[in-house]
């Protein structure tokens, strides 16, 4: 049941995020739909073959292509008016969208039997690899390689996932409250990792 749930949730909550950003560059409604869907999906694609599973595995998800088109839709739809803080939208879309997909990413990899290592390069994939995608269409810096603390809760979801210690959905449902709440905390209060620039005399 939580495979079914994280999906769901995953694919509505990046469709979105990526039909605000194709909003907030001004593309029009085709670059709306094709920017959410890549962001949905993207992350999925990656992962499936960097583990092994064909791409072809992914147009396998016909029922989630028709709730990210109706996601994106609903969206769009929606009058500016009624979305003040688009900033605040895109932020919020995207900490559902790495959680959920990073633990659906680690779940999978945990099903193929595969080391603890492949479970936390599935989960940040998966987590974070549409997003990526989405960035980068639309010239921007990708959200996994900024100062805010992203891709480090994705991998912290496929470790704890990848122990195998804890068992049952509650605990999934939790660890997905848990990231999300991270992720957020991360760029409301503006966490960062350590970084050095090289700077070089001219």
């Amino acid at each position: 049941m939580a495979w079914e749930v994280f999906s769901l949730i995953g694919t509505i909550a990046f469709a979105v995020s990526g039909a605000i950003v194709a909003m907030e560059e001004e593309y029009d409604l085709f670059g709306v739909y094709i920017l959410g869907i890549v962001t949905a999906f993207g992350g999925g694609a990656i992962r499936n073959i960097l583990i092994g599973l064909p791409v072809s595995t992914l147009w396998n998800q016909e029922f989630l292509f028709q709730i990210a088109l109706l996601a994106i839709t609903i969206f769009f739809l929606i009058p500016h008016h009624l979305i003040k803080h688009w900033n605040r939208w895109g932020n919020m879309t995207d900490a559902i969208g790495l959680s959920a997909f990073a633990i659906q990413g680690a779940m999978h990899a945990v099903h193929q039997d595969l080391p603890i290592v492949a479970v936390i390069v599935a989960a940040v994939l998966t987590g974070a690899g549409g997003g990526v995608v989405r960035d980068l269409l639309a010239g921007r810096k990708p959200i996994v390689l900024r100062h805010e603390i992203y891709g480090v809760w994705a991998a912290s979801a496929g470790f704890l996932i990848g122990l195998e210690i804890f068992a049952g959905d509650l605990f999934l449902y939790i660890l997905f409250i848990i990231i999300t709440f991270l992720r957020i905390c991360s760029y409301t209060k503006g966490w960062r990792l350590p970084s050095k620039k090289i700077h070089y005399n001219k």
